[in-house]
Formats: structure tokens, C-alpha cells, sequence
């Protein structure tokens, strides 16, 4: 077995189910543990915290001779959640299957070999740090207190993009409606207020503004889009249900922001409020994300590219992905970072998989922009 299969099997077999999506999950806690012992191993100066109570983040640094540029590669160890069989990591013809294989221990496994390789080599002028955050599939709590404890002047997100230069993403935003009704017997409307239906013009306006969304320009990479996510009021037919809640998301392209999109839920709550003036209804943000875009001539980008180039054989495709990504946060903290990661496919899906041969491919090219960049 390689050594590239050998650490991304024990990384999905560390169960690090994100307990923000699964109350009771188990957290990112040993998996942290496997990747700090690992990279100390090599005499990395590790840094290990809990931006929430047992959940850490990892944080090694391979110094460098002081007088270059840093450069971090950073991802996230939380999953969503799965039945226990797929944290029993399987090989077949070259692929690994189990949960969090490609996103994102294979892509951790290969930073951690890229580190390897370049503490086994001859010392850089600048600091190589490897990142390992919680909380990436929910609120993104870990990469925002490594934002506020760590700074470097480039960055690498591992994540899957099938060996191309991901520049730009998409940004989004979570809203949650509460519509407050008065519970009573349904047989007394005298007393009892219905919480559901005065939610029927906002879901109307979000599909009317999806289909406009739908008509307008997109980008590279696709359109701006909104949903109703989740809906949840009453518990029996009997009765006048006392709160509903709807939960929308808005995806977003270039020209749009989170704060729009903020605007654009509050006039579909006044509309409703028009059509009912009995009606409660209070919005609340989850989180807002604004998409980001990386320039092709940063000397990050520079670097990546031509290593890439030089392991491949070709250059590699520079694009944009709709989906956002801690990427986001260092972006916005003046951080130029670029998605670069392994090829695979099912993420969050039972038929998860990474490319043995493509991590071992992006540990060699993240050493390699490590030369490029911090020599």
C-alpha cells in the first residue's frame, strides 16, 4: 500500500462527522490528532487550539531561513454525516471509497505528504504551514480563528478540483423565516392564528426570482440561484400551528453579494406582510459568504501553475467553481488562496472516491509551488 493510501484510509477511518450537522457527531478531534502526531513528526512547530470546546485546530509550521514569503496550505477535517460503514475506507483499482475521501482528507493527505517532502529537502527561505481547520461544512468557525491567529502570504485549499486551478468561486447566503402563528384547536379560529400560510408569498417570490436569476447573464461557472431549503410548522392536523420556520439559500456569482441577497429576502417578507398584515414574520441570517476571484499573474498562482504544468505534462485548466469554500475567508483577509486538490467524485453521497494517484500527484506539485515560491 502507498503511502499516500495508507494516510488517507486512517484519515476517513477518524470519524470527524461535523457535530453542527449531526448533534452527537464525533468531531474533528482525532483526526486532529493523527495529523498533529504525523506532522511533528517531522519537527514541524504545531499549534493545536479549540475554536469550539474539543474541536481543534492544527497548525504546523516548517521554518524556513526567514528572509521569503510564506506559504499555507490549508483544509478542513469535518464531514457531513454517513452510516458507519463508510468510515471503513475501501481501495478498488486505484480509487479509495469511504467518507471524506475527497472532501477533503484526500487532499489533507497529500499537504501532509507535500510537507514531508519539503522538510526531507533543502531548507527554504520562507515558512511552509499547514492548516487543518473545523467546521468548513457549516459555519466555517475554524478557518475564521485561523484567519485571526495566522497570516501568510499565499495559499493553497486542497480541495477536489480534478487537478485544475480553481482562480474564483461562487459565494452564498442562509436565511431562516420565522412565521409566528397562535396555537389553538383548528375548530377555534377565533383564537388560533395560522403560522404556515403566511409563508405562501415568500415561497412564491423565491421562485419567481429564480426563474429570473435563471434568465439573466451567469458566469463562467454558472448562475445565481435561490431555494427553499427546509420547512418546518405544526406537529398534528387538529390544531393552529404557533411557528414555522423556512430556510432558503442564495447562491451567488461576480456582481452579486450576501447582503443583497439579504435585501432581496426582507422584500419578499414585507410583500408578505402587505398581502397579510396579521402576519409575524421575522428573517434572521444564518451566514453570508461574497464569491471571490484570484488573479491569474499572483505569484501563487504563478507558481501552482507551473508546477502543475511540470508534473502533468500540460497546463493545467484554470477555472472558476459556483461552490464556496474556506478559500473565501483567507480571500477576504487580503490572502490570495487558489483551490488546487485531487481528482474524485461523490461527495456526501454513499459512492464517495479520490484518486490515489492524483493525491500522490498534488503532494508532489504542492511541494513543488513550495520550491517555486518560498526559494
Amino acid at each position: 500500500m502507498s503511502a499516500a493510501s495508507e494516510l488517507v484510509c486512517a484519515l476517513v477511518a477518524a470519524d470527524s462527522t461535523n457535530p453542527q450537522l449531526v448533534p452527537g457527531g464525533a468531531g474533528e478531534a482525532e483526526a486532529a490528532r493523527l495529523c498533529a502526531g504525523r506532522l511533528a513528526a517531522l519537527g514541524a512547530e504545531v499549534d493545536v487550539w479549540e475554536p469550539l470546546p474539543g474541536r481543534p485546530n492544527v497548525v504546523a509550521t516548517i521554518r524556513g531561513s526567514g528572509d521569503g514569503r510564506s506559504l499555507m496550505l490549508c483544509g478542513h477535517l469535518d464531514v457531513v454525516a454517513g452510516p458507519p460503514e463508510l468510515f471503513l475506507p475501501e481501495v478498488r483499482d486505484g480509487r479509495l471509497y469511504g467518507r471524506g475521501a475527497v472532501d477533503m482528507k484526500g487532499g489533507i493527505a497529500a499537504a501532509i505528504l507535500a510537507a514531508e517532502r519539503v522538510a526531507a529537502g533543502e531548507r527554504l527561505r520562507g515558512d511552509l504551514i499547514v492548516a487543518l481547520v473545523i467546521d468548513e461544512e457549516w459555519l466555517s468557525v475554524g478557518a475564521e480563528a485561523l484567519a485571526a491567529r495566522y497570516r501568510a502570504d499565499a495559499a493553497i485549499f486542497p480541495e477536489q478540483s480534478g487537478l485544475d486551478l480553481v482562480l474564483e468561486h461562487g459565494g452564498f447566503a442562509w436565511f431562516e423565516i420565522d412565521s409566528h402563528g397562535v396555537e389553538a384547536a383548528g375548530s377555534d379560529p377565533a383564537v388560533g392564528r395560522d403560522a404556515i400560510a403566511p409563508l405562501g408569498p415568500v415561497l412564491s417570490e423565491i421562485a419567481v426570482l429564480d426563474r429570473a436569476l435563471a434568465k439573466a447573464p451567469a458566469c463562467s461557472y454558472g448562475r445565481g440561484s435561490i431555494h427553499a431549503s427546509m420547512i418546518a410548522g405544526g406537529d398534528q392536523l387538529p390544531v393552529y400551528p404557533p411557528l414555522c420556520t423556512l430556510g432558503i439559500e442564495r447562491c451567488l456569482i461576480p456582481g452579486e453579494s450576501w447582503l443583497g441577497a439579504e435585501r432581496e429576502i426582507d422584500a419578499m417578507v414585507e410583500l408578505a406582510h402587505r398581502a397579510n398584515p396579521e402576519a409575524r414574520l421575522e428573517r434572521r441570517t444564518i451566514v453570508g459568504r461574497d464569491p471571490i476571484r484570484i488573479e491569474a499573474d499572483e505569484p501563487i498562482a504563478l507558481a501552482l501553475a507551473a508546477a502543475a504544468a511540470a508534473e502533468l505534462g500540460h497546463p493545467a485548466v484554470q477555472r472558476g467553481d459556483i461552490g464556496w469554500m474556506d478559500s473565501g475567508i483567507l480571500h477576504d483577509t487580503g490572502v490570495p488562496c487558489i483551490t488546487f486538490g485531487p481528482i474524485g467524485a461523490g461527495e456526501h453521497t454513499g459512492v464517495e472516491w479520490v484518486d490515489l494517484a492524483s493525491v500522490e500527484a498534488c503532494a508532489r506539485i504542492y511541494a513543488d509551488a513550495a520550491r517555486r515560491l518560498l526559494s
